[in-house]
């Protein structure tokens, strides 16, 4: 069997295995822990889709929760009954006020602006590098934070859109998990991923090759921001809510964690700390209320950085993936 079969008949495997889980776990859970899966579900998402542009390509940015708002709201406006939105948001544009999407159509339009605005604001920003590249990006979340708050017409300011339709399950969340994960692994082994691996590995040298690194670097932003995109609206439909406070730098430190932890550049480890780090922190939540101490949970995860950019800097899977699929990576 070549390596692209083998590959294939592996996704394959475990994409039914994981339809099988799907329905053993809505079959035998409660509803809290359903929606401790959906949330890793949303994470892994989250973890994959920022090591694209981080991982892949060596940008570090932190306006992901920027791009997951953004998707959230329009997923959340275009889905809203149109009687709902003339109580909340009257002042909505005609055409937007009578429209009503469904779910899937709307996550999709949600992944697509929060894309089309990393094309606009990668032109502006993506020529810079390292801290500098970190602080534009982490102005752009400030602002969109600061957009969403004050556009009261359309996000209701910072009371936020609540009452939402209850649509994210783990039927939707596990199949955008599937296609998210393989679309990375797709990307990765493409020509545009070689060449996003090899800007970050030395970009001189990816140039001298004909690689054109500002095209390549605003790939990578957008290709991420349309998937946090879609992360965005599994989220609000999830809560049920989503405010403005949603999308801070704590949750865009959170996800840098799960990437850094786990490899920058290895979907594999993006996955897993993605999964270990959402039920960590969901874990330490009865504690924080028993003992009135909140933030427990971001305390360990920065320990867990500390110590993993001092024992093993490149994360516990570097750029690598399992070696059963490691084949084709070489």
């Amino acid at each position: 069997m070549t390596t692209t079969k083998k590959n294939q008949a592996v996704f394959v495997v475990a994409g039914l295995a994981g339809l099988a889980l799907v329905a053993l776990f809505r079959a035998t859970l409660d509803d809290y822990a359903l929606s401790l899966a959906n949330f890793a579900g949303i994470y892994i998402i989250l973890a994959v889709s920022l090591n694209i542009t981080n991982g892949f390509t060596g940008l570090f940015s932190l306006g992901h929760p920027a791009f997951m708002a953004i998707g959230g709201y329009v997923t959340a406006i275009l889905c809203m009954p149109v009687m709902k939105k003339s109580m909340f948001l009257p002042d909505l544009p005609a055409w937007l006020g009578g429209l009503t999407l469904p779910f899937l159509p709307a996550m999709l339009v949600g992944g697509l602006m929060a894309a089309l605005v990393a094309l606009v604001i990668g032109a502006a920003v993506l020529r810079l590098k390292g801290h500098y590249l970190a602080v534009a990006t982490m102005g752009f979340l400030i602002i969109v934070q600061v957009l969403i708050t004050n556009w009261d017409t359309v996000t209701r300011g910072p009371l936020g859109l609540n009452g939402l339709e209850d649509l994210t399950n783990l039927w939707w969340v596990y199949p955008l998990v599937c296609v998210t994960i393989f679309c990375a692994w797709k990307l990765k082994f493409s020509s545009l991923g070689r060449s996003m691996l090899a800007v970050r590995e030395d970009e001189m040298a990816a140039q001298c090759l004909g690689v054109n690194l500002f095209r390549t670097r605003v790939m990578s932003l957008a290709i991420g921001a349309f998937f946090a995109g879609v992360a965005g609206g599994l989220w609000a439909h999830l809560i049920t809510a989503i405010t403005p406070g949603s999308f801070s730098l704590i949750m865009a430190f959170n996800i840098v964690v799960m990437v850094v932890v786990g490899g920058n550049g290895s979907i594999t480890g993006s996955v897993l700390t993605a999964i270990v780090f959402s039920m960590l922190t969901e874990a330490f939540r009865p504690l924080e209320e028993a003992w009135d101490v909140y933030g427990v949970g971001e305390i360990v995860m920065a320990l867990v950085l500390i110590l993993s950019l001092i024992y093993r800097p490149g994360g516990l899977f570097g750029s690598r993936e399992p070696a059963f699929l490691r084949a084709r990576e070489e």
